[in-house]
């Protein structure tokens, strides 16, 4: 069922409508060198192969995961041969352009400036970080998204009825919402839809059946594609994705992401982890007790494992999202950090010093320390603990809310 034409194509609206980017440079009759970034089943080989079926080219494909430098040379050396001997280009389509490394792809470089060819990669990888900078000028990258609900119904559909190349010939029929099913099950996958159409039917034919029922597929997927990638994009997405519903104070939104990733397979902690941190981030002192929650939803998930210990990162996600919230911890020590890492490293005031040994008590380490315990409010008011360059200097600003304004008020009122 693969689209043999742009007509044949279904979805990537935005680059394939009229006056979209990739139609417009084929309409223009320039074939540029370019990279399909899209997430896997949405057509980046097959739009790669018709675009180039437009053009005059010759058409050579190029697996990243078996071939290596002396390979790329090898049909370099070819494309140079026929653009001299027919003065027309080649074509390359590199697949999962992402697993070459540096070397490799700078064997593309002269060639790509050259002219001799047209490279056109592959990739459900960012290629900000897979693709080197060097090549990466020279490609014009395009985005190719999901396949919505709407678009896999019409690959489904006419995969149903066409007998050549599809399932036509079983006269077998199904319903819209069976359909929408595998649509949904699929998520935005292409490959994944007819596969597991293609599997529906063969049950429904053993059964005697001529209609494929909810029955078959589900006997077909057995749960639902969730697209994930523990080093990649979806990984960065997600959790960034968690970390901010929390922040925001949405709770179902944060149960949602969470449940994204840990029913795609995530490492729970990593996302244990990630929420410990998230307490001292984005809540501190505003609820203490999220830090604890944290803590202990991550020791939960070290001592029973999964799947139980999905509840107490349920758990301490849902306290995260619901308590009040202050980065002003996190603001204080980025600022402590930062002169303590740009300044003059600054000595240590002489009476915050320990004197252990004679000599140092005669150099005059310590000499001058106040004992907070000795002092009403456990403060010695008239002692200063920052370095003389240093004084006057704050980083801690409580925030009003929760128990950080408890703290607040209680900070201003002292200083009235």
């Amino acid at each position: 069922m693969r689209p043999r034409t742009l007509d044949e194509y279904v979805g990537q609206e935005k680059l394939l409508s009229s006056g979209g980017v990739l139609r417009q440079m084929l309409e223009d009759g320039q074939l540029n060198s370019f990279i399909l970034w899209g997430p896997p089943g949405v057509g980046k080989t097959t739009l790669a192969r018709i675009v180039t079926g437009q053009t005059d080219c010759r058409w050579i494909s190029f697996s990243a995961v078996t071939s290596g430098i002396k390979e790329i040379k090898g049909v370099m050396s070819e494309a140079e041969a026929f653009m001299n001997l027919e003065g027309r280009r080649t074509v390359m389509f590199v697949d999962e352009i992402h697993r070459f490394n540096k070397a490799q792809q700078d064997a593309f470089l002269p060639y790509v400036e050259a002219g001799t060819i047209t490279l056109i990669g592959a990739t459900t990888e960012n290629p900000s970080f897979e693709i080197n900078s060097a090549l990466l000028s020279r490609l014009k990258v395009f985005v190719l998204e999901d396949l919505s609900l709407d678009n896999l119904l019409q690959i489904m559909r006419d995969a149903m009825l066409d007998a050549e190349r599809g399932l036509g010939e079983m006269g077998l029929t199904a319903s819209d919402d069976v359909l929408k099913l595998i649509a949904t099950y699929s998520s935005g996958d292409a490959r994944t839809a007819l596969n597991s159409l293609e599997l529906a039917a063969l049950i429904a034919r053993r059964r005697n059946q001529s209609e494929i029922t909810e029955a078959e597929v589900k006997s077909s997927v057995q749960q639902a594609i969730l697209k994930y990638d523990k080093d990649g994009e979806h990984h960065y997405n997600l959790i960034s994705a968690l970390h901010k519903s929390i922040r925001n104070s949405d709770v179902d939104a944060s149960l949602y992401w969470l449940a994204r990733m840990l029913e795609a397979g995530e490492e729970p902690l990593y996302v244990a982890r990630r929420l410990v941190r998230f307490a001292s981030e984005d809540i501190g002192l505003a609820s203490p007790q999220a830090l604890t929650q944290s803590i202990a939803a991550m020791q939960a998930v070290e001592l029973m494992g999964m799947p139980e210990g999905k509840l107490a990162l349920a758990q301490a996600t849902v306290f995260m999202a619901l308590a009040p919230k202050s980065n002003a911890i996190y603001v204080a020590y980025a600022q402590a950090a930062e002169d303590a890492l740009n300044m003059v490293q600054h000595p240590v005031p002489m009476h915050l010093r320990n004197a252990p040994t004679k000599l140092m008590k005669e150099l005059g380490y310590s000499d001058g320390y106040q004992y907070a315990h000795d002092f009403a409010g456990g403060k010695a008011e008239s002692m200063k603990c920052l370095p003389d360059e240093l004084a006057g200097r704050e980083y801690f600003k409580p925030s009003p809310r929760g128990f950080e304004g408890k703290i607040k008020a209680a900070w201003d009122k002292k200083k009235v």
